[in-house]
């Protein structure tokens, strides 16, 4: 499969259009979750500006487990309850954060990073991780961020 970068010049809601059927045709005929989550961060990764990382954390035997991103390496396990992560998975809901460096117990894993937006990611009612990106903006991530990051997620877990 070829894919296209296409520019999101239009309206908010056409560039979200755009976002969810690119996300759509790269995942659609793929079984690997991994993969699927691979090509979903480089999807973000392309079609969001100002951000210096976006992956996955995924949960395995209680913590989280980096998994494919894009960006600087990263911290590799994260315990629930600790950091944005581990904060947005224990409480099973999105976090966003204007200022990382105001809340409480935040792991640095990047100097740069100074927003954090954190999306529970679920698999048939399940959760399985999280979506994690990162901005070197103070206040980078908005509401309609939020918004369309969680349509995004719920997207893709139709495809793990």
């Amino acid at each position: 499969m070829s894919f296209e970068r296409q520019a999101l010049t239009g309206s908010r809601e056409e560039n979200e259009r755009i976002l969810l059927s690119q996300l759509k045709s790269l995942i659609e005929d793929e079984p690997s979750r991994i993969a699927n989550l691979a090509n979903a961060s480089a999807l973000l990764n392309v079609y969001l500006t100002d951000i210096n990382w976006v992956g996955f954390y995924l949960l395995q035997e209680g913590e989280l487990v980096l998994g494919p991103f894009q960006g600087l390496p990263a911290c590799v396990r994260i315990a629930l309850g600790r950091g944005v992560c581990g904060t947005a998975a224990q409480k099973r809901e999105t976090i966003r954060v204007e200022d990382v460096h105001q809340f409480p117990g935040h792991i640095a894993c990047d100097a740069a990073s100074n927003s954090e937006i954190v999306v529970p990611l679920y698999a048939k009612d399940e959760l399985i991780g999280v979506l994690d990106i990162d901005s070197p903006l103070k206040g980078r991530f908005t509401e309609e961020d939020q918004r369309l990051l969680e349509k995004f997620v719920r997207v893709l877990a139709d495809y793990l």
